[in-house]
C-alpha cells in the first residue's frame, strides 16, 4: 500500500516543514505526556471530592483540562487522522472558557 498525505499535512507541511509529521521518541513522549495531565484531573478531582466529602472541582481540574487537551491536539495535529482531530479540536476552547469563568468568580470574590 502507498503511503497518503494526511488529513493536514498537504496544508501544513509547505508552511512549516516535515519535522510535524516525522515519527520519533519525542512525539511518542509529547502524546504521553498530554494524556498524562489530561488524566491527572480525574485524580485531582477525586482526592479533593474525598476530602471534602462532597462532590469538588477544583480549578487545578480545568487547567489540567485546557493544557492536557492543547498538548493532545497537537500530538493529534502529528498524527493527523481526521476523526481525531475533529472530535479534539473544540476541548482547548471549551476549557479556556471554563477557566475565563474561573477567573471572573475568583474576581468578583475579591473585590467583595
Amino acid at each position: 500500500m502507498l503511503p497518503t498525505l494526511g488529513f493536514l499535512q498537504s496544508y501544513v507541511e509547505p508552511i512549516i516543514g516535515p519535522w510535524l509529521y516525522e515519527d520519533s521518541i519525542a512525539w511518542t513522549g509529547v502524546g504521553f505526556l498530554g494524556a498524562g495531565i489530561f488524566s491527572a484531573r480525574f485524580v485531582i478531582q477525586w482526592m479533593q471530592t474525598e476530602k471534602n466529602k462532597r462532590l469538588t472541582v477544583p480549578p487545578s481540574f480545568w487547567y489540567c483540562s485546557f493544557w492536557g487537551s492543547v498538548i493532545n491536539m497537537i500530538y493529534l495535529i502529528h498524527v493527523d487522522k481526521a476523526p481525531l482531530i475533529l472530535m479534539n479540536c473544540f476541548l482547548p476552547v471549551l476549557y479556556l472558557r471554563n477557566l475565563v469563568f474561573l477567573g471572573r468568580a475568583e474576581e468578583k470574590t475579591l473585590k467583595g
